[in-house]
């Protein structure tokens, strides 16, 4: 029986935030890094989140909410030493797509909904959930939001006019010919500002944006322009913050956290957004923790990750913000910039909040071509594209989950590009498992078998078979050995399965054996077992056929089933 020490551990709450672990030997020194990281951090994430939080059809301040509560909450309670939080360009597609078709207090309700699946996955010690995920599942639909994201910067990095009344549809394909219909709009000071933004960006040197984000120089620089001609304006200047969301698009402070209004009725409707939500945040703040314990040599708690993601994005919804996950390339910047601890994380947080309460008037001089230009620099850095000519090398299985994936997200939906892909992947694995398994009759695998364990060289009594099974004996491979037994003409008087090999079985596994074992008996025949072990054994001892076989038919080994066999056709 267990002890009560045992029970405790086993029911524990897999959550104990690294902040805490972190602050015992905290010196001034680490502080310092951490206070220069954070401060560095912070104004790169400024312009990033007003960014995301306009290209999720939503307002710069939604951004920077999510960047300061999320930000705050994923370092304070996160898994990982130095991993940053906030709005990341992956969530756009389904953001976009819950806010039209069910409104914005619906994706509000979505997205606490997902942060309580992040804590229940947390809870569940589903950490590990990462390395089940296919890189070309992954890989399709990260290439498929980038090209959406480039699809939703069109209108602001050309400066488009828009007639009174139409607006810019969500769908990938509509929103291509709306954008080609009005090309002629196009307003070439935008278009400059916006392509000298992109090669700023592009161009800076790398060494310089260890200590200056190339993000915020274009920022500042683009407004300076802006507001130094007098250029800005709603119908022949260059469009602003100001001019789109009006003089409060940044606001002071943050707003009261409130819980929001449901519509029961579209309720059914987001679980499947919600899903995917969490699914990304999940696969994002995974990927994320797993190379920033590369970069600092430590080793995360994916359980505390995904429980700390998931109160972030209930905080963030309490606070009408976006969902939000880990960010690579914030996170990469905090490392680069000395970050120890998750400290680094919170000043991050706390210096977004401080620029908005001091400088917000400020903001809305803030060009949107500038903007735009930022988020198309990170749908070129996560979009992977060199798995595109990796293609002609992969199986074609992971070819076409990886392009099936990338279409599904760019012409229909994301969260179907998210199932589909998974359950191409789980489809596709099934087969592979199913061609690895082989079911070999005596004398064509011999060598590789231990002496006990082959019949070769050996009186094999007429009537008796031996069949070795390698691989796993589940549900996409159990019709193998039907179909081999088939194929071999008439059904023996022992059937030898020598099963050392089988490294697992299923309940489909065990049902095609519990068929065997009746059709031989009805014909007067026997089913022996030798060499099964571990989880196979257990399986077949829980599901009651070595009872039904027999105990003195299942065998250590070949050799005792064949001395078995004899006694069985003497008698």
């Amino acid at each position: 029986m267990r002890s009560g020490d045992d029970l405790k551990t086993s029911f524990r709450l897999p959550f104990r935030p690294r902040l805490l672990d972190t602050l015992r030997g905290y010196r001034a020194a680490d502080f310092a890094a951490d206070l220069t990281a954070g401060l560095t951090v912070g104004i790169i994430a400024l312009s990033l989140s007003m960014a995301l939080g306009i290209a999720s059809e939503r307002t710069p301040a939604v951004g920077i909410v999510t960047a300061v509560v999320a930000g705050f909450l994923v370092s304070a309670l996160g898994g990982s030493r130095v991993q940053i939080g906030g709005p990341t360009a992956a969530f756009i597609p389904v953001v976009v797509g819950v806010a039209t078709q069910y409104g914005i207090a619906s994706l509000v309700v979505c997205t606490l909904m997902a942060g309580v699946i992040l804590v229940l996955m947390g809870v569940a010690r589903l950490g590990v959930m990462i390395k089940y995920i296919p890189v070309p599942v992954i890989g399709g639909f990260t290439a498929g939001i980038a090209v959406y994201i480039f699809s939703t910067q069109f209108k602001d990095f050309l400066g488009l006019h828009l007639p009174e009344g139409v607006a810019v549809p969500a769908a990938f394909l509509p929103k291509l010919k709306v954008i080609g219909a009005h090309l002629g709009t196009a307003h070439g000071p935008s278009i400059a500002l916006a392509v000298a933004a992109l090669a700023l960006i592009r161009l800076w040197p790398g060494s310089w944006g260890r200590r200056v984000p190339p993000a915020i120089v274009a920022v500042v620089l683009g407004t300076l322009v802006v507001f130094g001609l007098g250029m800005a304006g709603v119908d022949t200047g260059i469009e602003t913050l100001g001019s789109r969301f009006g003089p409060d698009a940044i606001p002071r402070g943050l707003p009261a956290p409130a819980f929001p209004a449901i519509d029961w009725g579209a309720l059914s409707g987001l679980v499947r957004p919600a899903f995917t939500i969490a699914m990304l945040a999940a696969i994002e703040s995974l990927l994320c923790a797993v190379v920033a314990d590369g970069m600092i040599e430590d080793r995360h708690d994916s359980n505390t990750e995904l429980i700390a993601q998931g109160l972030a994005n209930i905080g963030s919804g309490l606070f009408g913000g976006l969902p939000a996950t880990g960010a690579l390339a914030r996170t990469a910047a905090n490392i680069r910039c000395g970050a120890r601890t998750p400290v680094a994380g919170v000043i991050h947080a706390l210096t977004i909040l401080g620029i908005v309460l001091v400088a917000a008037p400020l903001a809305r001089h803030v060009p949107l071509p500038v903007l735009s230009a930022v988020l198309v620099v990170v749908a070129l850095n996560m979009g992977e594209w060199h798995n595109f000519a990796r293609l002609r090398r992969w199986p074609r299985s992971d070819t076409l989950v990886f392009l099936t994936s990338f279409v599904l997200t760019v012409l229909v939906d994301l969260t179907v590009a998210v199932e589909v892909g998974m359950v191409l992947a789980a489809v596709l694995f099934i087969r592979r498992v199913g061609e690895t398994t082989q079911i070999t009759a005596v004398d064509e695998r011999e060598s590789a078998l231990a002496p006990e364990d082959s019949a070769s060289g050996k009186a094999v009594p007429p009537g008796v078979v031996v069949y070795h099974v390698f691989g796993a004996f589940l549900f996409g491979t159990a019709d193998k050995l039907e179909t081999t037994l088939e194929q071999a003409g008439t059904p023996p008087r022992v059937l030898v399965l020598e099963l050392r090999r089988v490294m697992a079985m299923d309940a489909t596994g065990l049902s095609r054996l519990e068929e065997l074992h009746r059709r031989l008996r009805r014909k007067g025949g026997w089913l022996m077992l030798a060499g099964a072990h571990t989880q196979p054994l257990m399986t077949l001892s829980n599901g009651g056929l070595l009872d039904e076989v027999g105990r003195e038919n299942v065998c250590e080994n070949v050799d005792e089933a064949l001395v078995r066999a004899r006694a069985l056709l003497a008698g």
